[in-house]
């Protein structure tokens, strides 16, 4: 009953909010490229309304931590699940990529210098013709990093552990570590009820 009540007192925010790791092997992938320029033209939205509000409201009490204002944590799970639903990935996986690759902070550099929450290297918006944009905008930033993501899974054929060595950029070395982490922050937190 509680969490039905939940469902309607943030129903509003909900309706009303609005929709919205890359490495040299990627530079030269010509298919990537052309799945990335693609996804930047795709304008879809969720399917199932209700169920991305339930999926919303569970989520927002597990980022609460991460993400303390509640608009801002709401529009960026609605962000999270338009990307991952747009290319078929699970959103919860997207999460924990995200934790993993930035704890959130929009604002993340790595030392390689990629940026922003899925932590995309900067030659990508070069590389599609929109060198404007910025990778610290998750809605352009959760674009990319999700169709990357889906591109490694596709490759690896839908084995979670090489894609992730893959989006992570190095498949032979991090094999294990990189790939058991994000499982493991997916696992623990990001699971789906």
């Amino acid at each position: 009953m509680y969490r039905h009540l939940a469902i309607l007192l943030l129903l509003p925010i909900l309706l009303n909010a609005p929709a919205v790791a890359a490495v040299p092997e990627q530079r030269e992938d010509p298919e990537l490229r052309s799945t990335l320029l693609a996804a930047i033209q795709d304008n879809s939205s969720f399917e199932d309304r209700f169920e991305a509000e339930v999926w919303l409201m569970d989520m927002s009490n597990r980022l609460r931590k991460k993400v303390p204002a509640a608009e801002e944590r709401i529009q960026l799970l609605k962000m999270i699940h338009h990307e991952a639903a747009r290319v078929n990935v699970p959103p919860e996986l997207v999460l924990a990529v995200i934790e993993v690759e930035s704890n959130f902070d929009r604002w993340a550099v790595s030392s390689a210098g990629a940026q922003g929450l899925m932590q995309v290297m900067p030659f990508w918006l070069i590389e599609l013709g929109r060198p404007d944009d910025s990778l610290q905008q998750p809605h352009i930033n959760l674009r990319l990093g999700c169709t990357i993501l889906r591109h490694y899974l596709d490759r690896e054929r839908g084995d979670f552990r090489r894609a992730l060595a893959r989006y992570n950029g190095s498949p032979l070395i991090n094999m294990n570590s990189y790939p058991q982490r994000v499982l493991d922050a997916l696992r623990i937190r990001w699971y789906r009820q």
